[in-house]
């Protein structure tokens, strides 16, 4: 498995862990649909939530959020309404993203909820 997979899986894995500390209850992960995927699905309150990781090593080339443009986020509206259609859900969506900076000297995790707005 190549470099950058491995520390992706590790960054899931610590999100999944972090987010279960907080209340949310995981549903799905890595949750593919017609080439769109969602890492983390989950309820937390009233909410379903569309999560998505980002792990970096450093923070060299800026905050891991700013690697989440419109084009993922499109997508994940996309994936998140044929998951919500699919499984019958009531609840109203929130977008989350928790990015995690993990390397020998640093642990940094940063959860935004309500992230972004679907788009109309």
């Amino acid at each position: 498995m190549a470099g950058h997979n491995e520390l992706g899986k590790k960054g899931e894995e610590t999100a999944v862990s972090y987010l279960k500390k907080k209340g949310h209850r995981i549903v799905e992960r890595n949750w593919f649909f017609s080439g769109y995927e969602i890492d983390i699905v989950s309820e937390y309150e009233e909410f379903i939530v569309f999560v998505e990781v980002k792990t970096r090593t450093s923070a060299e080339w800026g905050d891991p959020s700013n690697f989440v443009g419109e084009h993922r986020m499109r997508r994940m509206v996309l994936a998140a309404g044929y998951y919500i259609k699919k499984n019958c859900i009531d609840k109203p969506a929130r977008f989350d993203i928790v990015t995690i900076i993990l390397n020998e000297r640093q642990f940094e995790l940063k959860h935004i909820e309500d992230a972004f707005l679907p788009f109309l």
